[in-house]
């Protein structure tokens, strides 16, 4: 289920990036700065669909473990169609997006309550979810720009917990609705046409 899963967004996420450079006026790659303290790689493209509306397609994935027992291994994707209030690439913009993806957290002591229980286990599982953004694009010259974006809504999230350590035990499994920020980027913009 998980390899089908991640196959299907790979295959969308690239189809759709190729359908849409093809009719694309502008098109831009991003990286979010903020995501690579995570020591998450990212990648989106925004494709330009009209003078004030875009699509922007993003990524990050990380198969990284840290020691023994810390991970924070995922994979997400978050597609926006957005609306600008003055041109695409430029100023200030609306979206609404969606966000989904898969997770293996655990082993960090995070002094937030509702984060105390990855110190001792492991949480498995997936996420889908949909929200609206705001965010605003500043243009430093004629290649390059730096985003802002954050937004807020939705997300489900069904998982399997699992004690710490190579055999750890499974503890149990859960569903939670979430309501909240889903999503949150300081970018690095390069127009590429």
């Amino acid at each position: 289920m998980m390899y089908k899963l991640k196959a299907l967004s790979l295959i969308l996420f690239l189809a759709t990036g190729l359908f849409f450079s093809a009719q694309a006026q502008k098109t831009s790659i991003k990286t979010n700065i903020p995501y690579w303290f995570t020591a998450t790689p990212n990648l989106s493209f925004e494709f330009a669909l009209g003078e004030k509306v875009s699509l922007e397609l993003s990524s990050g994935f990380n198969p990284f473990k840290f020691g023994d027992t810390k991970q924070i291994k995922h994979w997400v994707v978050w597609p926006e169609l957005r609306y600008w209030l003055c041109q695409t690439s430029n100023g200030h913009f609306f979206g609404f997006h969606g966000v989904g993806g898969e997770y293996n957290i655990g082993g960090w002591d995070i002094p937030i309550d509702r984060f105390a229980g990855l110190k001792t286990r492991r949480y498995q599982g997936n996420a889908v979810g949909l929200g609206l953004s705001y965010g605003y694009q500043w243009i430093l010259n004629d290649r390059w720009g730096l985003e802002f974006t954050v937004g807020g809504g939705f997300a489900r999230f069904n998982y399997e917990v699992y004690s710490l350590g190579e055999n750890g035990q499974k503890i149990g499994e859960n569903k939670k609705n979430y309501f909240g920020p889903t999503k949150g980027a300081l970018s690095i913009v390069y127009i590429i046409n």
